[in-house]
């Protein structure tokens, strides 16, 4: 562990050395760190948008991914208080900080679990849309330790939460939640809506 913990410190000071060294970045990766969350709600909506026309399958996962963001954010919140691990800037008090001082808890990064329940989430329905989440997912992780918000692993553990709970909870439901959709899609006064009728036994688009 105590290893650990001086390879997280090695590569959160080496981020930040390069921050000081570029300050020309300091605005739009601080302003991506704080409002990147627009970008996956972007994405989210051009998922759901594309995929009235898909199958219920690809319907019903790209749903899920919007669900699961929520579920995902809401899990973290008793987590950081398990961990209850301080800010980066508050134990190493020497650090370029970009990022505004907060009172929450660093581990798990709540940006980094939306962005990974985002990124896995529309990886199973979008394959076009889920690689560009994946990266925007990446960018977020970098942004955050960057402006000296979070440590690596913070960022790390944030990915990886939001993402299993967004492809675990795939596994468990999409069953039921295929079900609903094609229910909500033969309902009179939705099939305009949800794009019309369409069954669990479509062949789902990778596009």
């Amino acid at each position: 562990m105590n290893q650990l913990r001086r390879l997280d410190d090695r590569v959160l000071l080496a981020i930040n050395d390069f921050a000081r060294r570029t300050p020309l970045l300091h605005g739009p990766v601080n302003a991506y760190a704080k409002y990147g969350v627009v970008v996956f709600a972007l994405l989210l909506l051009a998922g759901l948008v594309a995929a009235r026309h898909r199958s219920s399958r690809d319907l019903a996962a790209t749903g899920w991914a919007a669900i699961a963001t929520l579920v995902a954010l809401a899990l973290n919140q008793p987590l950081g208080h398990v961990f209850a691990e301080q800010r980066p800037y508050v134990a190493h008090p020497g650090l370029l900080r970009l990022a505004s001082v907060t009172t929450d808890f660093s581990f798990p990064s709540d940006h980094c679990v939306m962005a990974g329940a985002v990124a896995v989430g529309l990886l199973l329905a979008h394959r076009r849309l889920g690689v560009l989440a994946t990266l925007a997912a990446l960018v977020m992780a970098f942004a955050r330790v960057y402006i000296a918000a979070h440590y690596p692993w913070d960022v790390v553990g944030g990915l990886v939460f939001g993402g299993l709970v967004a492809g675990l909870g795939w596994l468990l439901l999409r069953t039921p939640l295929t079900w609903v959709v094609d229910r909500l899609r033969t309902a009179p006064g939705l099939r305009s809506v949800f794009g019309g009728p369409a069954t669990s036994n479509d062949v789902p688009h990778r596009a």
